[in-house]
């Protein structure tokens, strides 16, 4: 067979684990559009839940408040970003309001970012 002709190798099998580590790692390139913290360490992400065969993933997020300008387009673009990954095959985005988001829900990192620590 020519070497041209040849199958890509398959990536090799992930564990569910490595599989959500890559999905946390995605959220963490997506940033607020109006604070220059990424979603993940600013505590927008409430859940992550990989289905059984690990290629579909239900994220649970809110926004910093509820009127956001974004509230209605930023949630696809998350579950954009996250079917970059090779793994996952689908995310479903659902907005959630409660608890309401609060600073104390952002990572030492993100208050560090931001001079509030």
């Amino acid at each position: 067979m020519f070497e041209w002709l040849k199958e890509p190798d398959a990536p090799a099998p992930q564990s569910r684990e490595e599989i959500e580590e890559a999905v946390i790692a995605q959220l963490k390139t997506v940033y607020d559009p109006e604070i220059p913290v990424n979603i993940y360490d600013l505590g927008l992400i409430y859940g992550v839940v990989l289905d059984e065969a690990g290629t579909h993933v239900d994220i649970a997020m809110t926004l910093t408040a509820p009127g956001c300008p974004v509230a209605q387009t930023f949630p696809g673009e998350v579950e954009r970003r996250v079917c970059e990954l090779p793994a996952i095959a689908t995310a479903k985005v659902e907005l959630v309001w409660e608890p309401p988001w609060t600073r104390e829900r952002m990572t030492e990192a993100a208050l560090l970012e931001l001079g509030m620590m």
